[in-house]
């Protein structure tokens, strides 16, 4: 599996950038019209959220998502064999002294963001390309050769990886360093590991790790989003800094997360075929809502 893969990365490589996309979009294509993976998802998510588009736009959305999603892997497998004229040729950092009162503090920056964009490739160029170190929360991947070759092309310009399971010692030992903290918000949560968040327009179980870990240690979050341009370059955006909430009661970190979301889901509107759409974000239903569906099914 990881010599085919490290084949793979060799020949996409190869590719004139433009060329490579192509592949990219093909693959994506493949994915959404051919096997049509979670595809019945990403349309009746987009008809929940966007409710005042046609059926046409909706598939329109959902096939530039696929097409976009197909080209972050492609980006993912060519990124051993790139340089660092590459990264600046082809990234834009955009709102970079947003950081500056993370410098300034001493105690490091939250990063709020999501699966928008090529999120994977941005994070992972983010500490060589805005010199600034950085460490991001990821989950176990599943295997013994496939994780190793992830994490070493995760690592290659100085992202630090954090395991998401108790991780919390590791977060304040990362903000402590005064470096950045990514987290992402728009994953489905379960009941009992998240709160119930308006995400457009419906409940949507989210974590409050990020709002709890900004109120115990004082330190302002920094949304940032990745975003593909058409001309195939990307943007990294940083949005002013916010302020971490006044205080780790329940109701407080509930308000903070929801403002998070409300900027989630803000830049999710403006580049809507950019978001992961085939993620069930609202799998999780509030109790009431989960009862009717069960007195609901069929016997």
């Amino acid at each position: 599996m990881i010599l085919l893969i490290r084949f793979l990365s060799s020949i996409l490589a190869a590719l004139p950038l433009p060329a490579a996309l192509a592949v990219g979009r093909g693959v994506g294509w493949v994915f959404g019209t051919l096997v049509r993976y979670h595809r019945r998802d990403a349309l009746d998510a987009l008809r929940h959220a966007f409710p005042e588009k046609t059926n046409r736009e909706i598939k329109d959305i959902t096939k530039r998502m696929y097409a976009n999603l197909g080209m972050n892997a492609v980006e993912i497998l060519r990124l051993r064999h790139v340089d660092k004229e590459y990264l600046r040729t082809h990234i834009d950092w955009i709102g970079l002294e947003n950081l500056k009162p993370m410098r300034d503090s001493g105690c490091g920056g939250m990063i709020l963001t999501a699966h928008l964009g090529n999120w994977e490739m941005l994070s992972i160029v983010a500490p060589e390309a805005i010199s600034i170190p950085c460490s991001v929360i990821v989950k176990k991947i599943k295997g013994k050769a496939l994780p190793a070759y992830v994490d070493e092309s995760r690592t290659q310009f100085g992202l630090k990886l954090i395991p998401s399971k108790n991780s919390y010692r590791n977060c304040l030992r990362t903000l402590k360093r005064n470096e950045l903290l990514g987290f992402v918000i728009d994953q489905n949560m379960i009941r009992r590991e998240g709160e119930f968040i308006d995400f457009f327009g419906r409940p949507a179980c989210t974590t409050l790790g990020l709002a709890h870990l900004a109120a115990r240690t004082g330190t302002p979050v920094i949304p940032f989003f990745p975003v593909r341009k058409p001309d195939g370059r990307h943007e990294g955006i940083f949005l002013p800094a916010i302020d971490p909430p006044s205080s780790s009661d329940k109701e407080t970190l509930i308000s903070a997360t929801l403002e998070y979301s409300r900027i989630v889901e803000d830049m999710i509107r403006k580049y809507p075929d950019q978001w992961i759409w085939i993620h069930r974000r609202w799998n999780t239903k509030p109790e009431e809502d989960a009862e009717r569906d069960t007195e609901s099914a069929p016997a």
